[in-house]
């Protein structure tokens, strides 16, 4: 019988939560921590910023009760900054150099955040977008998060009625995903009121494709905004909104005075829009790609105030060990200072600093900067920049030939930084299964390897990308995995055939073993239509049909997952979204085709 898909497996998850008294905050010596997080909303991106064409009245007032880093750094894109903010390092010390192709995948023996607080006794929840490894040892469960309500990947297809990840189930949900998003997160702190709670809320807007209900779309439309300006516009109102009622609920359950809430985001904005006069957006190593706003509110704690400090997300992890009270762990060797005497205090300084921006590649290049206190130096292109962000914050004048001096201490600081990292850096690519948690695995089309005429559908292979044009017998396509234990599947393929191409045999192969299977059936539908303001970049979603080939027993280590056509019936084999493996039991002594 053939299967439906939409891709991951759609079915219900119900949540509950019950009635519980608050934290005794008289008696409690471990604050709550929510962590809030947006995708591609750029430092401009707020009222407060003097943008006054954008409502955000909850942000606004949050960085008027907050502290304030005026000048927060974070890395171009969007999983070198989660892989940095999380570990407390460099990005590319943790495995992560990129944002697809398994180069966001972050080492998953890194210590989090998540870990610590965890270790510590807290019940650790994250909500929204991962993008730092999508299987089993790099998942958000795996990675010191009890629960894991979102999705792994660098972008989401449709934002509304969408069917999201809870743990390592399907969950259906209704509405629009940041407002479902904030409804779990709340659930989570309601259901966790009684003892200390980290609560990561990575949201996934304003990031593309650009979808947002109706009334905030209509507000900037009439305002005189493009399309694309005013879905971005209206998805941050509706941030704002929704920051509002976590705001709302921790004070409605009388957590506030024991809450630490942060905002930030994660690179500069996805666009060229207001952003304070600064050069570059999301991408960028120069000030405007990676400047982001950031508040950490402690009512009773943490006064309100501007911090001048250059401060960046590395230091988010040991700042919060000491405000929380935690142990950091013994050799854990990271990159980010603690901050928290800034936030404690008035008068407090830290000793002077360089932070590092490398230009986030597929192919690890020499291209980066250093901030200062004062100064950006850049490295771009073959080209040599020193810009003083005091006198000319919009890097109008390179005074690289005015100030030698400068530029060659810089320089040496950031060759001996870029080295060091380079040395470090090891890519966490291999796609590893076969754990005993694991029921049901998916390979994406996005994730494999190829040959010969095959294509992405999006020419990109961004994430929830396909294959076609397979078009030769010998051509194929090929998964690498590493096998932690030998188990057997189901294997099954995830594919769309027009009716005239039908007919077409897949051969599936690993070790000796062999499977075959034909396309018999065709399944061609449109693609589900998303409520997309513009025409977007990225693929659109589709219902897949499931092409069974039957048990796979796969053993220990490393293993080739081949895929050949000895026949094409009809042109072309068909579309190639990825392939399902569902275990069936483990297996009892190891097979001998290794």
């Amino acid at each position: 019988m053939k299967h439906l898909y939409l891709v991951p497996w759609i079915s219900v998850v119900l949540l509950s939560c019950g009635k519980q008294q608050p934290q005794d905050h008289a008696q409690t010596h471990h604050p709550n921590v929510i962590l809030i997080l947006t995708d591609d909303q750029g430092w401009g991106d707020l009222g407060i910023h003097v943008n006054e064409e954008i409502a955000t009245p909850t942000l606004d007032q949050m960085a008027r009760n907050s502290a304030e880093f005026q000048h927060f750094y974070v890395s171009p894109l969007c999983a070198p900054t989660r892989a940095s903010l999380l570990s407390g390092k460099y990005y590319l010390r943790t495995g992560t150099s990129w944002v697809s192709k398994g180069l966001e995948n972050m080492d998953s023996d890194e210590i989090t955040m998540a870990e610590i607080f965890q270790s510590a006794g807290y019940a650790t929840g994250a909500f929204g977008k991962w993008h730092n490894g999508a299987h089993f040892p790099e998942h958000p469960n795996q990675q010191g998060f009890d629960e894991f309500i979102g999705f792994s990947a660098g972008h989401w297809n449709n934002y509304f009625n969408t069917t999201l990840q809870h743990n390592n189930k399907p969950l259906a949900s209704e509405g629009y995903i940041t407002d479902v998003l904030t409804d779990q997160a709340i659930r989570f702190i309601e259901r966790n009121m009684t003892k200390p709670f980290f609560c990561y809320i990575p949201f996934n807007a304003p990031h593309g494709p650009f979808q947002v209900p109706d009334r905030y779309f209509e507000r900037y439309k009439a305002l005189g905004f493009n399309d694309k300006d005013a879905a971005v516009y209206g998805m941050c109102e509706n941030i704002d909104d929704n920051v509002g009622r976590i705001l709302d609920k921790i004070d409605e359950l009388e957590l506030t005075s024991n809450t630490i809430v942060i905002f930030m985001t994660d690179n500069g904005s996805n666009g060229e829009r207001y952003n304070g006069g600064m050069r570059g957006v999301k991408g960028s190593i120069h000030e405007g790609g990676v400047r982001v706003p950031c508040f950490v509110q402690w009512e009773g704690t943490i006064h309100p105030k501007s911090i001048p400090d250059i401060a960046a997300h590395i230091d988010m992890l040991p700042t919060l060990v000491t405000l929380c009270n935690l142990t950091m762990p013994a050799g854990l060797a990271i990159d980010g200072i603690d901050l928290s005497g800034l936030l404690r205090s008035d008068t407090a300084t830290v000793d002077f600093r360089l932070i590092f921006t490398k230009k986030s590649t597929e192919s690890i290049i020499p291209d980066g900067a250093v901030r200062s206190d004062r100064y950006r130096f850049v490295i771009e292109d073959g080209d040599t920049m020193l810009f003083d962000m005091i006198g000319d914050p919009g890097q109008k004048y390179n005074r690289a030939s005015d100030e030698p001096a400068i530029v060659a201490e810089m320089a040496e600081s950031y060759g001996a930084w870029f080295e060091k990292v380079k040395s470090e850096f090891e890519p966490n690519t291999q796609i590893k299964i076969g754990y005993k948690d694991e029921s049901n695995i998916y390979l994406p089309a996005h994730e494999a390897n190829f040959s010969g005429e095959i294509r992405f559908k999006g020419g990109y292979g961004w994430a929830h990308d396909w294959l076609i044009d397979w078009q030769s017998t010998n051509d194929s396509i090929w998964w690498e995995v590493m096998v932690d234990e030998p188990f057997e599947y189901e294997l099954s393929i995830l594919y769309a055939c027009e009716p005239l191409h039908t007919g077409s045999q897949i051969v599936a192969k690993s070790g000796k073993q062999e499977l075959s299977a034909v396309i018999s059936e065709a399944h061609y539908p449109p693609y589900v239509q998303g409520h997309d303001r513009i025409e977007r970049k990225e693929v659109y979603e589709r219902e897949w049909a499931s092409l069974p080939m039957g048990k796979w027993r796969l053993a220990e280590g490393k293993q080739h997952l081949v895929f050949k056509t000895p026949h094409i019936a009809k042109g072309t084999v068909g579309e190639i979204k990825g392939i399902a493996l569902q275990k069936v039991h483990p297996s009892t002594k190891k097979p001998s085709d290794r």
